[in-house]
């Protein structure tokens, strides 16, 4: 969708597709803060599975407790190989009869490919949902714009209601504490942008929706996770109610083995952290980029954003041993951890306390 004064988004993004900005970046997500604001994320890839056994069809191969999601509710999910390692991580949707997933554009169409072989027998039935796409309404005054816009709010996170001439509106609880992502007909698309901007939300574009989500410490797959990523590095264990993308009480499904065994046993050997950069370098550091201490790598570069208060910053996996303070170079610039990013893991965990007892510690 191309609307006036956008800015698209610069070349090897992911984000190619997108409005990048409308012409003031840093004050988009200022507006963000204090009202409301739309962004077009149209390039995300929508895929659409029907058939009466979809969900826990779905709930087999994935690593979500979904068999039994209730209509009109949502829920963050992974796909894992064997070893556990993350491959996908998408946000899905079950709402009359069907169920809608969205996820990364760039990885859409292996995932669908994926859906596809691993059906068997399954009354179950994936396909390109791409009829839909996707807004995200940010701010304190978003159920205020959706009201005049004459759409439902949805009452809770994770809940979805039905859009008026079809698609779905969901809350979410990131990137900020009022968000909306609403699947539009993509030939709506430009009617809902309209709508919405008419009923007070201001244009933003990815840039804010990033900075956003950077500040939240939301990973995005492909950017802040490489092959090696498993789901503990990068908080995404815990059922729905948790915002988490893993259920820790679920039956078998590919990589638990993994999950279980670090959840119980041991500690992920990297955790996601924010980094603030040396905004006076030269450049700032790329995705992928190595995090060095005292010329060692320790960690690699996740998303690089401006932020409107915050200034350059980083989400970056960094080894769980290096402390908080210790001074970091992240590709060509200086850099230091968010003492506050920092989560603590250090609770006993249940599977290693019962070692101990049977050893007599």
């Amino acid at each position: 969708m191309t609307s006036p004064g956008a800015v698209p988004a610069p070349d090897g993004s992911v984000d190619v597709g997108v409005a990048w900005h409308h012409g003031d970046p840093l004050g988009e997500q200022r507006t963000a803060g204090r009202a409301a604001v739309i962004v077009d994320r149209s390039h995300r890839f929508v895929i659409a599975i029907s058939g009466e056994e979809r969900l826990t069809w779905l709930h087999t191969i994935s690593s979500q407790h979904i068999s039994a999601l209730p209509d009109g509710k949502s829920a963050e999910n992974l796909s894992l190989d064997i070893n556990g390692r993350v491959e996908h991580h998408f946000v899905q949707t079950d709402l009359d009869g069907v169920t809608w997933i969205d996820t990364e554009a760039d990885r859409g169409p292996d995932f669908l490919s994926f859906l596809k072989k691993m059906v068997f027998w399954s009354k179950a039935e994936p396909r390109d949902g791409n009829e839909l796409s996707v807004l995200s309404l940010l701010g304190p005054e978003s159920t205020s714009v959706l009201e005049k816009a004459a759409a439902s709010v949805p009452a809770d996170v994770y809940d979805a209601v039905a859009l008026p001439g079809g698609g779905f509106i969901r809350r979410m609880p990131w990137p900020t504490e009022d968000s909306f992502d609403l699947l539009v007909p993509r030939e709506q698309l430009t009617t809902w942008w309209k709508t919405l901007t008419d009923a007070g939300a201001k244009p933003a574009g990815s840039w804010a929706f990033e900075a956003l989500r950077v500040e939240a410490a939301r990973p995005r797959i492909g950017l802040d996770t490489d092959e090696k990523t498993i789901p503990h590095e990068v908080r995404w264990i815990g059922g729905p109610d948790e915002h988490g993308a893993v259920h820790l009480e679920k039956g078998c499904y590919r990589g638990q083995e993994t999950v279980a065994r670090v959840h119980n046993l041991g500690k992920p050997p990297r955790h996601l952290v924010i980094l603030h950069l040396d905004g006076s370098a030269e450049a700032l550091p790329e995705p992928g980029d190595p995090i060095t201490a005292g010329g060692r790598t320790v960690g690699r570069v996740g998303t690089v954003v401006n932020h409107h208060e915050l200034g350059p910053i980083a989400l970056a996996l960094i080894k769980r041993n290096v402390p908080a303070d210790t001074e970091l170079v992240a590709g060509p610039s200086a850099a230091s951890i968010d003492p506050d990013s920092i989560v603590d893991d250090n609770a006993p965990q249940a599977g290693r306390e019962a070692v101990n007892r049977l050893r007599g510690k």
